[in-house]
């Protein structure tokens, strides 16, 4: 006589733990590829993300927490570097939807437009935000 193998729910439900649990790293990975993306479409012709890669535009490398007009090896416009700005969250997103309305005379604009839609503005800012190993609350 033969004895009917059951399964207990949690038996059945480890492996579809572990499965979902192996793709949330996935969708992390693509969550950072959304956003290096908004970087690239948006400011990687002039700006690079590489430390002291200083190319048309400064390195924008640990610029979250970086007073504007500070990257070592980069002329800026005087309006830049006297401009007293501290980069965060909230002064890049104005800077990145119109950078005149926040330092005139600055080197940058024209020719560069400005970013109109906030959801990008957010992604590319989310993006500049993991450029820098972080101690004691300051960029690198």
């Amino acid at each position: 006589m033969e004895v009917p193998v059951t399964r207990s729910p949690m038996a059945v439900a480890g492996p579809v733990v572990a499965v979902l649990a192996a793709l949330l790293p996935v969708q992390s990975l693509a969550a950072d590829d959304d956003l290096e993306l908004a970087f690239n479409d948006h400011c990687r012709e002039c700006h690079s993300f590489l430390k002291d890669d200083n190319r048309l535009g400064p390195s924008l490398y640990g610029v979250v927490g970086r007073k504007a007009g500070t990257e070592p090896g980069y002329a800026y416009s005087q309006s830049v570097k006297s401009s007293g700005i501290i980069w965060n969250a909230a002064t890049l997103d104005k800077w990145i939807a119109d950078p005149d309305a926040v330092i005139p005379g600055n080197a940058m604009s024209p020719p560069y437009p400005g970013v109109a839609d906030a959801a990008i503005r957010k992604k590319i800012i989310a993006f500049l935000e993991t450029l820098s190993p972080k101690a004691s609350g300051k960029a690198e």
